[in-house]
């Protein structure tokens, strides 16, 4: 299977650094939740940024999913904060 694009939005881009990693593709039951915390065990920004689920969003392949979402066959993980309106 290829390889998971992540892409990081507004301040979770900040706090890591970069706008976007390519990664080996986790197990096939992986959730969103899963990878988030494999992500924030690297520590330093990475902690930081995914140290509290509670502050982000995600969406696979485009579309918003809850972080218990298996990962599957997606292509692309977006992780950032919840958008507000005004």
């Amino acid at each position: 299977m290829p390889d998971l694009s992540i892409v990081y939005f507004a301040w979770v881009r900040e706090a890591i650094g970069t706008d976007g990693e390519t990664i080996e593709r986790p197990a096939e039951d992986a959730t969103v939740a899963d990878l988030v915390a494999a992500l924030a065990a690297r520590g330093g920004g990475y902690a930081q940024a995914f140290g509290d689920m509670s502050r982000l969003r995600a969406a696979l392949d485009q579309r918003f999913v809850a972080m218990n979402c298996v990962i599957g066959d997606a292509r692309e993980l977006a992780l950032f904060p919840p958008v507000t309106g005004g």
